[in-house]
């Protein structure tokens, strides 16, 4: 191999000084840009990550030395994988959205080194401890052992306790005091019950327009939300939404009555989401009042698959009803400051981009709406309710197409609002609340959501317009949830959507 040496009697030339010059610029370079032992032990266990995150088990294994092995001890049982063993247990997946992966600590000596890490995902955190061992392959997992910790509650111990029963399908409730509460069947009757008491009336004067001649499973039709207008005290009045029929078929309507003497009286008519259809899927029917004293609610696309969408998609079009929020003023007239989509908007237009949504809430400590969103295969949305925003359905989705052959054509000029938070599995949220009191007060702030899929509730830690974790709870008691909504005194109440429903209190066994 030729040597290279200088002769420091001579002057080097011009052309020397740049050799020399260079070869030591490429060998600065090449110290600086070579990679530390402790960057090389991040990438393998990045490879770990990214391998548990998707069930690559290429990935996997070849983070992990031939002989690794994996120990866990849990419920008094001491359990040892091999790498072959433990490889065996992952299958190809996607990404979970919500998935945090870190490097807690890291300490390294010679050629070995051990290492904290945690998973995180919306149930739990796995904490795994790593020794690694580099050899000529570089560095590779030389052994783990693990453990995994739910979510913690901040000290809360939910328990559910029936207060009524055999309730047909509940959808919505309304507080009229802490002891009275009006609850509305989808296909029942609209009652109120006296949780003191224990007496149950029948509310009667219910719009005859009213659909409830059900088609079987699947059906959405029936009624839906009952909410209390903000000064119910001096003015009785009462807010509805229902699935209404005429000859061609059957939309969304939302009312206005009083309540008196039992009995729905001067019934108004705010909105009719036309055109009538012979769909009986997705008409939404979720209220509000906002901070500002506006009506605030949702109306579906109300077809089942997106084979059936017209070449602008239903959810796009300001001049179709369908498939958007609204905002009107409590006796139906528009409010001036609305958000201007054009000439031939729908009055009281909102915001668009809507499929499914069923649930809007309103945060006291910040007066954001929230709402949540049906997806089809998966694809299950929680949004915050922006002045003029499009949600993007069906021009984008989280989750997957019924028809699988859809693809909308791109809208010029749209741009569209992500969620904040999707599940990856099929939830089918509806109605949710922000919780705040003192019964679970670590809970202050966050947001319950019922679902009916998973048959659960959903406890979102919220920052801003950010969800930090999600925690689902009574996953050994799942019933299909359809609201979740606080007492006036700051109770918390939950209603099952079942054949024989239930209203059902949630207390806190810690205290």
């Amino acid at each position: 191999m030729e040597q290279f040496h200088f002769d420091h009697q001579k002057p080097l030339s011009m052309k020397g000084t740049i050799l020399l010059l260079t070869l030591l610029a490429s060998f600065q370079a090449f110290c600086q840009n070579a990679p530390t032992e402790r960057q090389l032990i991040e990438n393998t266990i990045q490879l770990y990550f990214d391998g548990w995150a998707t069930g690559d088990t290429t990935k996997l294994g070849k983070a992990m030395h031939a002989s690794c092995h994996l120990k866990n001890y849990r419920d008094g049982k001491f359990t040892s994988f091999s790498r072959s063993q433990y490889l065996g247990l992952f299958k190809p997946h996607g990404r979970p959205k919500n998935l945090h992966t870190q490097i807690v600590a890291l300490d390294i000596t010679n050629n070995m080194a051990s290492a904290k890490v945690e998973i995180i995902n919306e149930r739990e955190t796995f904490t795994d401890y790593f020794n690694l061992i580099k050899t000529n392959e570089g560095w590779m997992i030389a052994d783990k052992v693990s453990t995994r910790t739910p979510h913690k509650t901040n000290g809360a111990n939910p328990r559910k306790e029936t207060i009524l029963d055999g309730l047909k399908r509940p959808w919505s409730m309304a507080f009229i005091s802490e002891d009275e509460v009006l609850i509305s069947e989808k296909e029942g009757d609209l009652i109120q019950y006296n949780l003191e008491k224990k007496e149950k009336i029948r509310i009667k004067g219910f719009p005859t327009d009213l659909e409830d001649n059900l088609d079987g499973f699947g059906d959405n039709t029936g009624k839906f939300e009952v909410l209390l207008d903000p000064d119910f005290r001096t003015n009785r009045y009462i807010y509805l939404s229902y699935a209404a029929k005429n000859q061609n078929g059957r939309t969304t309507k939302i009312v206005r009555a009083v309540l008196e003497n039992e009995s729905l009286q001067q019934v108004k008519v705010l909105f009719v989401a036309e055109p009538y259809t012979d769909q009986r899927v997705h008409y939404g029917g979720g209220m509000l009042f906002g901070k500002d004293g506006k009506l605030y609610f949702t109306i579906g696309e109300r077809i089942f698959t997106e084979k059936d969408e017209p070449a602008i998609p239903i959810a796009q079009n300001v001049e179709d009803r369908r498939g958007k929020v609204y905002r009107i003023n409590s006796d139906g007239t528009i409010p001036k400051d609305n958000p201007d989509f054009g000439s031939k908007a729908t009055p009281g237009l909102y915001a668009t981009g809507i499929r499914a949504a069923q649930g809007l809430t309103r945060d006291l400590h910040t007066g954001k709406i929230w709402f949540s969103e049906h997806g089809t295969h998966q694809g299950d949305e929680i949004n915050v309710l922006e002045a003029g925003a499009n949600y993007g359905w069906p021009m984008k989705t989280t989750g997957k197409y019924r028809f699988a052959e859809f693809a909308p054509q791109p809208i010029l000029g749209n741009s569209y609002k992500e969620p904040v938070w999707s599940w990856q599995q099929t939830v089918a949220p509806t109605g949710l609340h922000v919780y705040w009191g003192t019964e679970f007060a670590g809970w202050n702030r966050n947001l319950l959501v019922g679902g009916l899929s998973k048959g659960s509730v959903w406890r979102l830690v919220i920052e801003g317009e950010t969800v930090k974790s999600a925690e689902e709870l009574f996953t050994n008691d799942r019933l299909r949830i359809r609201k979740v909504m606080q007492s006036p005194m700051g109770k918390l109440y939950l209603l099952s959507d079942e054949m024989n429903g239930k209203l059902i209190r949630v207390t806190n066994a810690g205290l």
